[in-house]
């Protein structure tokens, strides 16, 4: 999915894992053909949206590109006022300890965020680092699963659930994906922990958009079950550069921007 939030977590799957059934490996192959090497959105919104009603617009750049099979991905706030400037980058590293950075104009200071700061909502959205990392690690499990075809918004889908490799420590333990056949990406996804549905994605076919041989979504829908509270992704103008900027993922240089 091409939402800001799958677009992240699709980055962190370019290794989708090769299934033993040629029927399922045949979607996770079109699915890995849909992801780009690099990502430039000009502009993103995250709307969320509280339990008592109450909502707040987050305007940004996003880029994202990979080293190898290793993400790095940086996003920069441009409004509101109180945010603007501020600047999160991300860089995964082969050992699982993946470094995260956070600028803040108000300290003009670099702080890397670790442990359970990993897994808070970022700038009170529905979305965490952990969401996508979570996402991605379903993705890479050991045992993806095609379930019977249907029809989604009208439109002809593969079901795919997917679990973790056995011996990761995870949020979630099980993720269901309904993967459009005509672009091989995904229009509503499910996220399960051990207490049932916690948080899903959903978004309309007539969202789905192509940038050169890319599908990706303009729009789409978080929301936390338990919470009651949700987020609307939108995504502007996205285009997959040859190459982008090195400043733009290096921890000293990355809040400086495009």
């Amino acid at each position: 999915m091409r939402t800001f939030a799958l677009t992240l977590a699709l980055l962190f799957g370019s290794t989708i894992a090769a299934a033993a059934d040629p029927a399922t490996d045949k979607v996770l192959q079109c699915m890995r053909a849909n992801i780009p090497p690099t990502v430039r959105i000009q502009q993103f919104e995250l709307t969320s949206v509280d339990r008592t009603g109450g909502s707040r617009t987050l305007r940004g750049r996003l880029y994202a590109t990979r080293e190898g099979q290793l993400a790095r991905v940086m996003l920069q706030i441009e409004a509101p006022s109180d945010l603007a400037g501020a600047a999160y980058l991300v860089r995964e590293n082969k050992e699982g300890s993946d470094e995260i950075y956070l600028y803040l104009p108000a300290t003009r200071k670099v702080r890397r965020i670790t442990g359970p700061s990993q897994d808070g909502k970022l700038w009170g959205t529905d979305l965490s680092f952990n969401d996508v990392k979570q996402l991605q690690n379903a993705y890479s499990g050991a045992s993806p699963k095609l379930e019977p075809p249907t029809t989604l918004d009208n439109r002809p889908a593969n079901v795919l659930t997917m679990t973790p490799r056995a011996g990761d420590t995870v949020r979630y333990n099980l993720v269901r994906a309904w993967v459009d056949q005509k672009t091989c990406v995904a229009t509503k996804v499910e996220f399960f922990d051990l207490a049932g549905l916690r948080k899903r994605i959903v978004a309309k076919a007539a969202d789905l958009k192509q940038s050169g041989k890319f599908w990706y979504l303009t729009e789409a829908d978080m929301s936390d079950v338990r919470d009651n509270t949700h987020t609307h992704l939108k995504t502007l103008d996205l285009t997959s550069p040859e190459k982008l900027a090195d400043r733009l993922f290096n921890p000293q240089t990355f809040y400086l921007g495009g």
